[in-house]
């Protein structure tokens, strides 16, 4: 009989202000991580992944999309881990949790590779480039300028509505995202095995209700 999987949940996190993703070093073997922990009793993964986030970043976030699971044995023992986009406030607002020593916030390829884990780096290297795409689309409908249109008979100057439409015209257009689509991701020791996958895949159905 299987043992019964571990269920955790965190989040792929870009700071509102900035392209850059967060990982977290934990202070238990130093090692950098992304943001992500073990569900409470009764707790939505969903729910799990935002607390978790906020507790070991510091900062708020919003949570967005579901971009995909890791799965992985800790100790011979399944554990499976639910990932949200999310996005965090420019500014801390909590301490860090104990377990957690520093917060960096880095570019996609600096971030991949300062994790110290192989299935984490292998994960964010797969699910990341779509997750930035969407958050750079998100910066640049917030930077665009609501423009009013002035009424017919009134000169755009005098309704102080002043567009320029050359500047506007240059502006470059937001990379199209990529389509996002949830990633699951074994260990390395399981990977090119999909009745491996499948059967961690099911664990989580059977085991959990949660998102």
């Amino acid at each position: 009989m299987g043992r019964t999987p571990i269920l955790a949940a965190g989040g792929i996190v870009t700071r509102r202000d900035a392209p850059l993703v967060a990982i977290v070093r934990m202070r238990k073997r130093d090692h950098w991580v992304l943001p992500k922990g073990k569900l409470d009793a009764g707790e939505t993964a969903r729910d799990a992944a935002e607390r978790e986030v906020m507790e070991e970043t510091g900062h708020d976030v919003a949570v967005h999309e579901f971009v995909g699971t890791m799965a992985y044995e800790v100790r011979g023992r399944p554990k499976i881990v639910h990932f949200w986009r999310m996005e965090a406030e420019i500014e801390p607002a909590h301490d860090l949790m104990r377990d957690v020593r520093a917060v960096a916030w880095l570019p996609l390829e600096e971030a991949i590779a300062q994790l110290t884990r192989g299935h984490e780096q292998a994960f964010l290297a797969e699910i990341g480039p779509a997750v930035l795409a969407m958050a750079d689309a998100m910066r640049f409908d917030r930077a665009a300028p609501d423009v009013i249109a002035a009424p017919p008979s009134v000169p755009a100057q005098d309704a102080g509505a002043v567009v320029d439409e050359v500047a506007l015209a240059a502006r470059p257009a937001p990379a199209a995202a990529p389509p996002l689509r949830p990633a699951f991701a074994a260990a390395p020791a399981t990977t090119g095995a999909p009745s491996r996958a499948s059967w961690l895949a099911r664990l989580w159905r059977r085991f959990s209700r949660a998102g």
